[in-house]
């Protein structure tokens, strides 16, 4: 429903365990924008402007007129300047790739960051299921209504993980280490 120009959105229930994944990404967002500086927030805005098709056809145009221009000057009898606008433009892409770079270096620091956050909640996942799974062992022991049986889907799953499990445990050792 639209009321003065505002949206209403849906009125959703969000368990508490996704609103706190939200938060903690939202939060790593923010922690990763409050600790660039401002030089590397300038190169990300400069590196985001000029990868946008705007800008390829201002530079375009801007190329364009300046030979067109170039060329009528010829007719009065002056040279064309084409080696000073091979010079600003290689110039100019010089530039651009360090921007780039610049820029690439930032966003792989917050996508190891973002990585580490994910092998966390594996772990944290795998830990959960582990306790889960020795809580419903723990119940088929304990109530006799329950009848007790050997599952040999997991015990096969387990087999296969267990190169899995040694390099989680070895990641989640490397990450603990300052």
């Amino acid at each position: 429903m639209v009321d003065r120009g505002r949206i209403d959105r849906p009125q959703m229930d969000i368990p508490p365990h996704v609103a706190e994944t939200v938060q903690a990404i939202a939060l790593l967002h923010a922690e990763h924008h409050r600790k660039s500086t401002l030089p590397e927030r300038i190169v990300d805005r400069a590196t985001a402007s000029v990868g946008r098709p705007r800008f390829l056809l201002a530079l375009l145009a801007t190329a364009i007129a300046c030979v067109l221009f170039n060329l009528a000057l010829l007719h009065k009898g002056f040279p064309p300047p084409f080696s000073w606008m091979e010079l600003v433009l290689t110039g100019a892409a010089l530039l651009i790739a360090i921007m780039i770079l610049a820029s690439q270096r930032r966003a792989d620091g917050f996508a190891n960051l973002r990585e580490q956050m994910s092998l966390e909640a594996t772990l944290l996942t795998e830990q959960k299921t582990r306790k889960i799974i020795e809580l419903l062992k723990e119940l088929r022991r304990d109530s006799p209504e329950i009848p007790d049986r050997e599952d040999i889907e997991p015990i096969k799953w387990l087999q296969k993980l267990s190169l899995t499990r040694g390099w989680l445990l070895l990641m989640k050792s490397l990450a603990k280490q300052p």
